[in-house]
């Protein structure tokens, strides 16, 4: 079964629509792509399905409540590149545990 990878950016238009496309192609090039399911929204519409562990992997380009910090991926490093295959690689390791 596939898992769900949430994207979350303050709007759910911009940012997460930037890394959600950066993370596609990383699942593309990995052979991953047909194992998840990639979903995007805003922080706000989400925080209390993520708390709920509704998704398999949350990825944020903006900031969190701490209530659920430690269940979301920083995706700040895939706007940036600094950082950006650390980011990619958790997203995967994530995937296929």
């Amino acid at each position: 079964m596939a898992k769900s990878l949430m994207v979350v950016c303050g709007t759910g238009i911009a940012t997460s629509t930037v890394a959600t496309g950066k993370i596609k192609s990383y699942l593309n090039e990995q052979g991953l792509a047909s194992d998840v399911h990639l979903l995007q929204s805003k922080i706000a519409d989400e925080v209390s399905a993520i708390g709920n562990g509704e998704y398999d992997i949350v990825v944020s380009t903006t900031m969190v409540p701490s209530s659920i910090q430690d269940k979301v991926i920083n995706g700040v490093p895939l706007l940036t590149g600094i950082g950006a295959d650390k980011v990619l690689e958790e997203i995967k390791k994530q995937v296929e545990a």
